[in-house]
């Protein structure tokens, strides 16, 4: 499927935009066009209207035979031929010549003092039509005409006019208004595209850029455009360029020390294997077999936390949550350190609340307290005390550590991590995998170090859920 073209989506959406801007005023404009000028076309059918019948009265006043004539076709002028008919109270009808083609079918009767419009449809011809009442002259105006003819009286007068020549001016004003919103949509549809394209130049120009950033060349970023619009996306990708760096650092680094771990072991093994046929030391069998066990169990040992971190950090290694008393669970765990603790003249010393019970899966939390536990005796300093302390919410361990820097505190969890020389058993693991356990337990592990160098480890839990005190 062909991706979609932001110019493309552009355009289709300046486009809406205009026909419904564009289309709705000129919509409002026509609508307002034509109340306007159908309000202007009444006025003035309603003048010419009451100029026929001023016509009227004055040719009834000059003529000396008492009868009514009518004007004469024309003489009113205008943009259509007019029509009237003139209906008085004990006169014959007045019509014009020629007479209406047809006449309303209330006719006289809704005629009134307030003028009524309408229109006629007759042989394909549309008539704007006014009906009103001839007011009679004011009284003053009868006592001067008393000795001529008689002024008109319950007089009704329908007139009309043709409407065509009014509607091609209001139906070239429509297409005026509608070709206008269409040349511009037109114009849009030509030119938005390129203009669009055109502005897109720089997301262009990122994109090549881009295109030559990848693993093979790390520390490369983007240097910003300029443009407001593009430089969050720009610092949002160095942002990510420098995430990718630091992982691909710390795959490095992983791999490296696998490597080294897995070589290490195995060449110790070939080199013991290879002395030992070559030049015999005159050992035991049972001596030798027992240090190829020591180097294979540290290999093990290496494989099997791997194996670990990776189902954890994988969520594939689920918790069994049961209630664990922390007293005696605590002193189990620091009885199998303490041989070890001891060789190096270091003194496990316990704080332990034995009311104090949790709700954990207790193999995950051995491998956190165990591996806490573990580098601390094997990474304190000769002749220290390791301190283990048990509260309500929380596990707490403190060692010295006189080789450790603030700047070291971010590497502890790293994979293959060691600041010290490798003691035998430690292949920089430890702390990993504490961490990742921590995480699937849904603890937080915080380390720190305090003035006297001393690092402090503390496992806590927040959620009464999973820890209370009882």
């Amino acid at each position: 499927m062909r991706p979609a073209s932001l110019s493309s989506r552009i355009t289709l959406l300046l486009v809406i935009t205009s026909l419904l801007v564009l289309g709705g005023g000129a919509m409002l404009m026509d609508w307002r066009i034509d109340h306007e000028m159908n309000e202007r076309f009444q006025q003035n059918l309603l003048t010419q209207a009451q100029a026929l019948t001023a016509m009227i009265e004055l040719e009834q006043d000059a003529l000396s035979d008492g009868r009514i004539q009518p004007p004469q076709a024309g003489i009113l002028g205008g943009e259509g031929h007019a029509y009237y008919e003139l209906r008085c109270a004990d006169v014959p009808p007045l019509r014009s010549s020629p007479a209406l083609p047809v006449l309303p079918a209330d006719w006289p009767q809704a005629a009134s003092a307030k003028p009524r419009y309408g229109v006629l449809h007759a042989h394909h011809v549309r008539l704007s039509t006014v009906m009103l009442t001839v007011q009679p002259p004011p009284s003053g105006e009868e006592n001067q005409t008393q000795t001529s003819q008689p002024a008109l009286h319950d007089c009704r007068l329908l007139f009309a006019q043709d409407r065509r020549p009014f509607d091609q001016i209001l139906f070239a004003i429509d297409w005026i208004l509608a070709l206008s919103p269409a040349l511009a949509l037109g114009t849009a549809l030509v030119a938005v595209p390129l203009i669009v394209r055109r502005g897109l130049r720089p997301m262009k120009a990122l994109v090549e850029r881009i295109s030559h950033i990848g693993p093979n060349a790390p520390g490369q970023r983007l240097t910003p455009s300029g443009l407001r619009e593009l430089d969050p996306l720009v610092s949002r990708f160095n942002d990510v360029l420098a995430r990718m760096d630091e992982g691909l650092a710390r795959e490095r680094q992983f791999a490296s020390g696998l490597a080294h771990e897995t070589r290490t072991r195995l060449a110790e093994l070939r080199a013991l294997a290879e002395v030992e046929s070559r030049y015999p030391s005159g050992r035991s069998l049972p001596e030798i077999l027992s240090e190829v066990g020591n180097i294979s169990a540290e290999l093990e040992a290496t494989v099997t936390a791997l194996l670990l971190l990776t189902r954890l950090q994988g969520g594939l290694e689920q918790p069994h949550p049961q209630t664990v008393a922390l007293g005696p669970w605590l002193e189990r765990q620091a009885q199998r350190y303490r041989s070890q603790a001891a060789e190096r003249s270091i003194e496990l010393h316990l704080q332990i609340d034995h009311a104090s019970h949790v709700h954990t899966d207790p193999a995950l939390l051995e491998v956190v307290v165990g591996n806490l536990l573990g580098n601390a005796c094997a990474y304190a300093a000769s002749g220290d005390t390791v301190r283990l302390r048990a509260e309500p919410q929380a596990i707490s361990i403190d060692n010295a550590a006189p080789n450790l820097h603030a700047d070291d505190l971010p590497s502890l969890g790293q994979r293959f991590w060691r600041k010290q020389p490798q003691h035998a058993g430690h292949a920089g693991l430890g702390l990993a995998l504490a961490q990742a356990a921590t995480a699937a337990l849904g603890m937080q592990l915080s380390l720190r170090l305090d003035t006297d160098q001393r690092l402090h480890a503390r496992l806590s839990w927040e959620d009464p859920n999973t820890a209370r005190h009882i």
